[in-house]
């Protein structure tokens, strides 16, 4: 969720919950903390509301657990519904969560605490850093990563992930399915392609961002309107995208090539 200001961004959450929305994504470091904030006085304790999604991504144990506390203070709850790792991109990351003292360590005290109710990670670079978290620690519930109609031409979440954390039985959380506005933006498929597709693809929820009321009331519109894409469908679509831009150059968050050059999108940056 983007907006102008802190009374726009609350005005889209009440609307949200107003319109049946249960699942709110947010972290520690999105807008310098201020996400965490605004969700705080929007879900206001007490009201019946709930921010679902926290996330830390520093890899040390102390640091998360100190992350954790901050995005508990901001968002004015005793616990999350989720805390998750946020944005592992690399091999390096995941040995720096899994050694001792690592961030790990804090997830599973987080939840033993009652802090966090359940635990996942997210990332959207390499599905090979989703697989290794997922082979070395069976205590996940939760995975998010991209699902979009261009991510099984390149580095493919569907492809290599889904189906082992379906297999597994844990949430399955989407998010980039417009890629960070990339698929629209250079015409490769509609708002509503983008979606219908990723709704399609046996997920249990998606994160969508929205920049107006207006733009939220269209998303969930079309999430009521929603039927499967068939298979066959998918693959046309697929066919059509797949001779269009894909990859890093519209992916910009996944990761790139052996010596192409450019950044890599990092998690809370404009896009």
């Amino acid at each position: 969720m983007r907006a102008r200001n802190e009374a726009g961004a609350i005005r889209i959450v009440e609307r949200a919950v107003d319109l049946g929305v249960t699942f709110f994504d947010s972290a520690h470091k999105y807008n310098n903390g201020q996400s965490d904030i605004v969700y705080g006085k929007a879900l206001r304790a007490g009201s019946g509301r709930r921010c679902a999604d926290g996330k830390a991504e520093l890899r040390d144990r102390k640091s998360a657990m100190r992350q954790l506390e901050e995005s508990l203070k901001r968002m004015k709850t005793d616990y999350l519904d989720l805390w998750q790792c946020h944005e592992v991109a690399t091999q390096a990351e995941v040995d720096k969560i899994l050694a001792p003292g690592g961030a790990l360590e804090a997830f599973v005290e987080a939840k033993r605490q009652g802090k966090a109710r359940h635990i996942g990670f997210t990332g959207h670079s390499d599905p090979a850093v989703h697989l290794r978290l997922l082979e070395s620690f069976d205590g996940w519930e939760t995975v998010q990563h991209p699902v979009n109609l261009i991510d099984p031409h390149y580095l493919s979440f569907i492809q290599a992930v889904l189906p082992k954390v379906k297999a597994k039985g844990l949430g399955r959380i989407a998010m980039k399915s417009n890629a960070i506005g990339n698929i629209t933006k250079n015409r490769v498929a509609s708002i509503e392609e983008c979606l219908r597709f990723a709704w399609s693809q046996e997920i249990d929820t998606l994160v969508s961002g929205v920049e107006t009321v207006e733009q939220l009331d269209q998303n969930v519109a079309a999430c009521k309107a929603f039927t499967p894409m068939p298979a066959a469908e998918q693959q046309r679509l697929l066919s059509r995208t797949r001779k269009g831009a894909h990859g890093p150059a519209i992916e910009q968050y996944k990761k790139k090539e052996a010596g192409a050059r450019g950044p890599v999108h990092r998690d809370g940056e404009p896009g």
